[in-house]
């Protein structure tokens, strides 16, 4: 049986195993308690069992009082801009994500439009469950519905003055869009065209029933990489169902991998303005040079979006993110957000005059290797991190998250997932042999 994940993330599972109606409508109940009872936001992805939920979600919410506002199939970082656009006190983004199709869940978001905090989140677990009881007849939600919300989501990437609108629609880029037939097909195409692009769609059919593994890694990109080279386009973008990462094909038909996302739109928005830069322990080293060459600091923070929200809210960063192709703009909200990420690469392409093959050839390479090992509930993970350290104690250690090995020309960091029953192991180094070894040498010792 797969396990319920409870996590900063929000709560996942596979439906009618671990995550079934009752737990949803408790969980529904308990967050309209935590918000105070006022408007919610719900919005969900393609997945097949999203109207179910989504359905679920809005009775649980308005048994406790909540008003609901439903903004049906819909990118997770729109839900989370309309949270602040239609000042509600919180919202609901039922998606899994970047998990297979069997999997959904409840991403919970605070009234200031982000996940909810870590302290947030020991809150919100701890309400009682005596308190979020159904309130009778003349005192249950309401429910309506709000169909604007892409076309707000739009307006407000395009009114941003860092997203070069006029040169952007002046060299009229073709554009290959792989929306994996989740949200995306219902906001990207749009947004592009919007751009003056041309537009060559991939499964942009919000069906649920993905097109690929949903997580657009360069291996499961192949597709694109066909398409994009076939028809001679400037680039292929593919987001994973909900719409919050960002992977990149480069005019030449090749899957750049999903940390070139971040980091390019950090050289871009570094060319555009002066600030710092945060992202989490397990993305790539390479922040590091871009930041020496524009004289500014990066701050590592643990994975999770919420935790880099935070450290760029803390030290006034002008962009962060994710290396799995999630980016931070703070002008727009502090969230992950790939049709905005599409913008900004497309403003560093219009404004350098530059391909995308010649942009990320400016961006230091190096070479990471991710591993996973399935994991059972009795892992004393805490014994093992310790047993890490004692063994390396002529590297640097980070423990915010796991535990983080640093030498001068490598990293590995080893941490439990928060989405899945597993540990990951990442290595990053100047060679992909070198980085696998790496990993190899940490699951040899400590998992076998």
């Amino acid at each position: 049986m797969s396990r319920l994940m409870k996590s900063v993330s929000g709560i996942r599972g596979i439906v009618g195993d671990t995550l079934n109606v009752e737990l949803v409508l408790s969980f529904a109940k308990r967050f309209g308690v935590f918000t105070g009872r006022g408007r919610i936001v719900i919005g969900r992805d393609s997945r097949t069992t999203g109207k179910m939920l989504q359905q679920v979600v809005s009775a649980g919410l308005m048994s406790v009082g909540c008003d609901v506002i439903d903004i049906g199939i819909c990118p997770t970082p729109t839900v989370l801009l309309a949270v602040e656009n239609l000042n509600a006190n919180g919202g609901i983004a039922i998606t899994a994500s970047h998990n297979p199709p069997e999997w959904n869940a409840l991403k919970l978001i605070n009234a200031e439009g982000t996940f909810l905090t870590p302290e947030q989140g020991r809150e919100f677990w701890n309400i009682p469950e005596q308190e979020f009881v159904d309130l009778d007849w003349e005192k249950v939600g309401s429910l309506s519905n709000y169909e604007n919300a892409i076309d707000d989501h739009i307006r407000a990437i395009l009114g941003l003055d860092v997203v070069a609108v006029n040169e952007i629609r002046e060299v009229h880029f073709k554009v290959v869009i792989d929306s994996t037939n989740g949200a995306g097909g219902l906001m990207s195409p749009g947004l592009l065209k919007a751009l003056n692009c041309e537009v060559i769609e991939l499964f942009s059919e919000p069906t649920g029933k993905f097109s690929r593994v949903a997580e657009p890694v360069a291996k499961n990109l192949t597709e694109l990489e066909k398409v994009v080279k076939e028809n001679n386009a400037d680039i292929g973008f593919a987001t994973d169902p909900d719409v919050d990462r960002l992977s990149i094909v480069s005019d030449k038909g090749k899957a750049l991998g999903t940390e070139f996302t971040l980091l390019l739109a950090e050289k871009y928005i570094l060319s555009q303005e002066k600030g710092c830069i945060a992202t989490n322990l397990s993305s790539s080293m390479a922040s590091e040079e871009i930041a020496k060459e524009y004289g500014i600091k990066v701050f590592r923070t643990p994975v999770g979006e919420i935790n880099v929200a935070q450290a760029m809210k803390k030290h006034g960063c002008v962009i962060g993110g994710e290396g799995n192709g999630g980016v931070i703009y703070p002008n727009l909200h502090f969230t992950r957000d790939a049709p905005l990420a599409m913008t900004l690469i497309l403003s560093y392409m219009a404004k350098t005059g530059k391909k995308i093959s010649e942009l990320v050839v400016e961006i230091p390479h190096y070479f990471m290797y991710k591993t996973k090992i399935e994991i059972d509930a009795g892992l004393d993970f805490t014994t093992l991190e310790s047993d890490i350290q004692k063994d390396n104690v002529d590297l640097k250690i980070d423990r915010q998250d796991g535990i983080k090995l640093i030498a001068d020309d490598y990293w590995i960091h080893i941490r439990k997932s928060g989405t899945e029953p597993i540990v990951r192991v990442i290595a990053e180094s100047d060679t992909e042999e070198k980085s696998e070894k790496l990993c190899d040498k940490i699951i040899t010792k400590y998992f076998k």
